[in-house]
């Protein structure tokens, strides 16, 4: 062990010497290869640090990425904000449009009104519109929507009527059944939520589910002939007659706006 250690000290002493005695060009050849061997390690490692230099110049900060995050969600609020207020219109539109054609198309002098509330009862059988004697209201005027027949004004002041439902076991209604010779009396019951029942129709009537009933015109009578009354639902022959239940034709649950007839045009 003694003796390797004398050997390599000798050695290295010996290359000091040697490398002391070179000279001026040769030590300079010597540094320039090694120069040469280790440039492209150099430039390697001077390109990676400028690359990663580079990229952390055009990353964000946590901060900057929150903000255009916030950024980015509120504009997209403002939008669908917009949406849905433009769809509000286009379906206020549409619904204008389609008041405005049924008051052209319609054979009756109508005056249109706003539902403000219906009774307190188990099934509604009254509401109050917006609409009064000033309007031209009268007590006993017809009152319906584009879909049928919904009742008739009982009490009016200057600015508020009331309206009678035909769910009303009150309000009667003379009824044909479209494409037979079958007609009856049309009226609610307090057993039923909302159904008409339509009476003193023929025993051996037999309509069918489905069949459309409409207002019979009675000479004298509040309700003009044509006005969509119902739908048979169903028919059993009584006693003494025949007797269908109806769906009414127009929502008597879900009224918003309601047209008065105050008379043909």
């Amino acid at each position: 062990m003694k003796k390797l250690q004398i050997a390599s000290l000798a050695i290295l002493v010996v290359a000091i010497v040697w490398f002391c005695l070179l000279e001026a060009g040769t030590l300079s050849s010597l540094q320039s290869g090694l120069l040469a061997i280790l440039s492209p390690i150099t430039r390697s490692g001077g390109a990676v640090k400028k690359s990663i230099s580079g990229i952390g110049k055009d990353l964000m900060t946590l901060e900057q990425l929150q903000k255009e995050y916030d950024r980015i969600l509120a504009e997209n609020r403002r939008l669908r904000a917009e949406n849905s207020g433009l769809r509000d219109l286009q379906t206020d539109n549409d619904h204008l449009r389609q008041v405005l054609g049924y008051r052209e198309r319609s054979a009756f002098r109508l005056i249109p009104a706003a539902v403000l509330g219906h009774d307190a009862g188990t099934w509604w059988s009254t509401i109050k519109i917006n609409r009064g004697s000033k309007d031209g209201i009268a007590v006993d005027m017809p009152v319906i929507t584009d879909r049928g027949l919904v009742g008739k004004t009982t009490a009016v002041s200057s600015d508020v009527s009331e309206v009678v439902l035909i769910s009303d076991e009150n309000c009667k209604v003379a009824a044909k059944v479209e494409g037979t010779k079958e007609q009856g009396i049309s009226g609610g019951a307090r057993d039923t939520a909302g159904e008409l029942h339509l009476t003193f129709l023929s025993k051996l009537a037999d309509l069918q589910p489905g069949q459309k009933v409409y207002t019979a015109g009675v000479s004298g009578g509040i309700f003009p002939s044509g006005l969509a009354l119902g739908t048979v639902k169903s028919f059993h022959a009584r006693e003494l007659d025949g007797e269908a239940i109806l769906e009414p034709s127009a929502d008597l649950g879900d009224l918003e706006e309601v047209y008065v007839v105050t008379g043909a045009k």
